[in-house]
């Protein structure tokens, strides 16, 4: 019997299905979105860009914006500051002065979420910043931390403790909170350890300078271990006034200390911190899951009182990678959040230069397969550059320094590695190629700087 009339009409119908299968709507799976069958890939036109026009339109800063004249290779810093607003001029003075050979330190907090996790991209900034003007010391360092096992800039081991932070959704109370958007409450046998690593980066292996923050109502009373030797104890008085910033120090050739808590009652811990007595000093404040928009929560009493021991000289912003979405196009309500935060951190920190990080590349796989850079990330960047205009802050373009539009998938793919396989995270190779870009932009506006001040003299 001849089948060839059945065959040509199954043909027929496997082709039909086929082509149809591509107008089902898109299956996710796990937040992913699966391959779209398309038997016309080949020939189809390309889908729309989803991102906004470039021509999204920036406020006008009060003043003249300041973009320094960049050479090849450099994505400058630009700075929409106005004439009484927290520009770059400050952090650049503060280190004229460390050039100058004041004995003096200059201080870098970087708020950020998983993206510096584990002191990825800040210990490689910090490295750079302490061999050009000097420091020791990894800076702050909350009292637990669920990265403690894989930071390598410090051996940080703790037990005891109640811990608390602003992602918490349940039993957190924002009025507790410290400048880390953490706070924690000694239970029995409480400590913390911190010792000095070298095997990253250099300059971490011993410092000068030891601390101990708290707020506390009662007497305190702490145990100190300093480089494993006799423990000493440290009565603390109750507090003059209602839960004031309270903070121990230990000053000498410190290697290692150990904190443990004897007596804290009505007390709140906010951290440790290891730092030499001048040249740079560098906090990682990185919050896993945070938006930057809960900085604003933290009170502006608390805030004030951390200024007090710990004035810094720039503020970086690092935020995105928890509100990019895939084809985000209007991020108003994070837009008005974040200028709220910015208003916030100004006022508690009037002599701190203000630096907001673009979000860095992000790629997500398309229907057809294919790996892209998100229209929602470039969406967000231009959000995040208006923001900062708007908040007369400075800004620098992650995504532009480290590739623009695919770099993601290239650092993923480089030999060796510069990004995890979830096209998202960088890792500490790809921490350090982005700090440094980060390192030069800041040195060369530094630079152009010193030659307006020489100038104007």
């Amino acid at each position: 019997m001849n089948h060839l009339k059945d065959t040509f009409w199954l043909t027929i119908i496997v082709l039909s299905a086929l082509l149809l299968l591509h107008y089902l709507p898109s299956t996710i799976i796990c937040g992913h979105t699966l391959r779209k069958v398309d038997m016309l890939s080949d020939i189809r036109s390309s889908k729309t860009d989803l991102s906004v026009p470039d021509t999204l339109p920036l406020v006008a800063p009060k003043s003249k914006i300041l973009v320094d004249t960049c050479k090849s290779g450099i994505t400058c810093v630009e700075d929409f500051t106005d004439s009484i607003g927290q520009g770059m001029a400050l952090f650049y003075n503060a280190l004229s002065k460390l050039d100058a050979g004041e004995k003096r330190i200059v201080r870098i907090a970087v708020f950020g979420d998983s993206f510096i996790e584990g002191d990825i991209f800040t210990a490689d900034l910090r490295e750079m910043l302490q061999r050009k003007f000097g420091g020791c010391g990894v800076g702050f360092i909350p009292i637990t931390s669920m990265t403690s096992g894989y930071r390598p800039t410090v051996k940080h081991s703790f037990g005891g403790w109640n811990s608390h932070a602003a992602t918490d959704t349940t039993y957190f109370n924002k009025k507790k909170q410290g400048i880390s958007g953490h706070y924690f409450i000694a239970d029995s046998a409480a400590f913390v350890e911190l010792r000095g690593q070298a095997q990253y980066a250099s300059l971490l292996d011993s410092c000068t300078c030891a601390y101990l923050l708290f707020a506390n109502k009662a007497p305190v009373k702490v145990g100190v271990r300093l480089n494993r030797e006799i423990e000493k104890l440290v009565d603390v008085p109750s507090s003059s006034s209602n839960g004031s910033l309270r903070q121990i120090t230990l000053k000498g050739h410190i290697g290692s200390v150990r904190w443990n808590i004897y007596k804290a009652d009505s007390t709140v811990f906010y951290g440790a911190a290891l730092e030499g007595a001048k040249g740079i000093v560098l906090d990682n404040f990185s919050l896993r899951g945070s938006s930057g928009v809960s900085l604003r929560y933290i009170p502006e009493q608390t805030l004030k009182a951390f200024r007090s021991k710990r004035p810094y000289d720039l503020i970086i912003l690092q935020y995105g990678l928890n509100v990019a979405t895939e084809k985000g196009r209007n991020y108003d309500y994070y837009r008005i959040g974040m200028n709220k935060s910015i208003a916030h951190i100004k006022k508690c920190f009037p002599e701190a230069a203000i630096l907001m990080l673009g979000v860095g590349d992000r790629s997500y796989k398309t229907e057809e397969g294919e790996l892209k850079t998100m229209p929602g990330v470039k969406n967000l960047i231009q959000y995040q550059k208006v923001i900062a205009s708007e908040s007369s802050v400075a800004f620098w373009n992650m995504f532009q320094a480290m590739g623009g539009e695919g770099a993601m998938v290239k650092m993923v793919h480089a030999k060796p590695s510069l990004a995890n396989y979830d096209y998202t995270h960088i890792n500490f190779r790809g921490g350090k190629y982005l700090a440094g870009l980060l390192y030069e932009s800041l040195m060369y506006g530094y630079e152009q700087h010193k030659r307006r001040e020489d100038y104007a003299k």
